[in-house]
């Protein structure tokens, strides 16, 4: 037997249960991944709180748990390529990452993402790549982010925020970041301008920038979309990832699907080279995963968490 976060009923960190369930094995063409770690993403209480966005990703109940993992490599089924008993990997599995064994399938990679992880990066620091960091690469692509901009990027502080405010100053951006003010210190390490969100943001970014801004990009709603309309930016020069696939003002709508094939490389290099911070907030074991969920939802974590197995 191995262990599993399961929940039978949608709701809050409480329908969360640490259960022993049948261990996974590897069959033809797949792999399994002995998890050591499991990053978090707000989508994830999201599903499991709301059967409605569940249903988005075709979860039912009873269901697994969480996406993100890293792991190691400890069993290869017959007709697999790429991939070794022993090797390091990190990748996504949906309604499963939280849990002592996930299985992927390879290499086309049909039940989630699997990357090796290089040398130089830890598997908690891996766990909080998959979402986080490809919809931080996507959002940016989205509006063709580069050397000269100044960008307006809401919800600056968060999982995907933290990532997005160092990629877009690597990009030779000026950034503004939407905060709450308890995070500003926070995000001025990485060379972002915070602006408390809320009533008032678009006079507030008028007098930050007041030569204007020229792209957006939003990682909570849309406020930001709201106010980067507002500020004449152009629609084609704005992004959200939780506006739905039909947001206000004609923006563009991505997620971590419409990242380039290369961005994983392009983060870890990043990461190993130091130029991107992975800040981890907290650390929790498996079986406080109640406890950790209640501080995601919380929607005040500055940085990532991560469940350690």
């Amino acid at each position: 037997m191995s262990r599993a976060v399961v929940y039978e009923t949608f709701g809050g960190p409480e329908v969360l249960q640490l259960r022993e369930v049948p261990e996974p094995h590897a069959g033809p063409g797949e792999v399994r991944i002995r998890v050591t770690a499991a990053g978090l993403n707000p989508m994830d209480w999201i599903i499991a709180s709301r059967a409605g966005a569940a249903e988005q990703f075709g979860i039912t109940v009873p269901s697994g748990f969480g996406y993100d993992f890293a792991g190691v490599v400890d069993e290869v089924g017959d007709d697999t390529t790429g991939f070794a008993v022993g090797d390091r990997v990190y990748g996504g599995a949906l309604a499963r990452a939280a849990a002592d064994f996930v299985v992927i399938t390879t290499p086309t990679s049909a039940s989630g993402p699997l990357w090796h992880t290089p040398e130089g990066i830890s598997d908690e620091v891996a766990a909080t790549l998959p979402v986080a960091g490809l919809t931080a690469v996507a959002a940016l692509a989205a509006i063709d982010l580069r050397s000269g901009d100044t960008v307006l990027i809401g919800g600056a502080a968060g999982g995907v925020g933290v990532f997005a405010v160092q990629l877009a100053r690597l990009a030779g951006a000026r950034v503004i970041g939407t905060a709450s003010p308890g995070t500003f210190e926070f995000l001025r390490q990485f060379g972002t301008e915070p602006v408390a969100y809320g009533l008032g943001l678009a006079d507030r970014v008028r007098t930050l920038a007041p030569e204007g801004v020229t792209a957006a990009t939003d990682l909570f709603g849309i406020e930001t979309v709201e106010t980067a309309l507002a500020l004449g930016v152009p629609p084609e020069r704005i992004s959200t990832i939780a506006a739905g696939p039909n947001p206000p003002g004609g923006v563009r709508a991505t997620g971590g699907s419409g990242a380039d094939p290369d961005a994983p490389q392009t983060i870890t290099d990043a990461i190993l080279a130091g130029r991107i911070t992975v800040p981890i907030a907290a650390t929790f074991p498996l079986e406080q995963i109640r406890d950790a969920v209640t501080l995601q939802a919380g929607r005040h974590v500055h940085g990532k968490i991560v469940i350690t197995l």
